[in-house]
């Protein structure tokens, strides 16, 4: 059965005008924090968003918001925790904190479904779904149950990383999922004292590979201790001032994703 008609068949409603995947491919390259920092980018241009973190096994977004509500249900639909503004969904709201989810395939793709159906977003200008590492169930589910308009693949500049965004691109292209482009996380750091950039994992690794498989790299991330900082005291650092480098850096991600989206 072709993806279309698998979609038709689950009759999975449509909740957003616009889904975007955000996918690695590869743990710890700082994907979660990027989707919640899109993710309010897109609010702050007065978009109305949402945010389901779709890692079944490992869900980051309820540390990340520091909050740990359990989600009201009406009538048989959750209801997503609103966070200033912001509605978000995570299987990490729905148990208890540290357990581990120890679930084959079929488990996975049902809590998915239910997560993608089963959840009262309201009216959605865009709906940014954080996937988990891998090219598994998670992100094949996703992309037969629903429309996605497609997927920004973050990567580091290492090429463990690379090797595993080349996995992800080619399984993307195999369901028809579009790419949207490459982001570079960690791609360099900024010397307090010089103010000068360095590449010290390497410098444009991802534009090679963007060439390769003639896609985009939408933006370069640095390193930043203040990003983390920020979270620890529940102020994301896109609520910053602009001119700020990360503020600028996913402003101008944002515009990009919306030219290629048409918005």
């Amino acid at each position: 059965m072709e993806n279309n008609e698998i979609k038709k068949f689950l009759k999975v409603p449509k909740f957003a005008k616009h889904v975007i995947l955000i996918a690695s491919c590869k743990g710890g390259v700082g994907k979660s924090t990027f989707a919640l920092n899109l993710a309010l980018t897109f609010q702050h241009l007065k978009f109305k968003v949402g945010l389901l973190d779709a890692d079944i096994y490992g869900p980051s977004l309820p540390k990340l918001l520091n909050t740990n509500k359990e989600p009201k249900v009406e009538n048989k639909n959750f209801l997503p925790i609103d966070v200033n503004g912001l509605k978000t969904m995570s299987i990490g709201y729905l148990i208890p904190d540290g357990t581990a989810n120890i679930w084959r395939g079929p488990m996975v793709i049902k809590a998915v479904t239910q997560l993608l159906r089963d959840v009262a977003w309201g009216e959605l200008d865009l709906l940014i779904i954080d996937t988990p590492p891998g090219t598994g169930d998670v992100q094949l589910t996703i992309s037969q149950k629903i429309d996605v308009t497609g997927a920004l693949i973050i990567t580091t500049p290492q090429e463990l990383s690379l090797i595993d965004v080349k996995r992800g691109i080619n399984m993307f292209r195999k369901v028809n999922l579009p790419i949207l482009g490459l982001v570079e996380n960690m791609s360099y750091y900024v010397c307090d004292e010089c103010r000068k950039k360095h590449y010290i994992f390497g410098k444009k690794s991802s534009l090679k590979l963007a060439k390769k498989y003639d896609l985009e790299v939408l933006g370069e991330l640095p390193i930043s201790e203040n990003l983390i900082k920020k979270y620890d005291t529940l102020h994301p650092i896109i609520k910053q001032k602009q001119g700020d480098i990360i503020f600028e850096s996913f402003f101008n991600i944002c515009q990009k994703v919306l030219n290629k989206v048409n918005v």
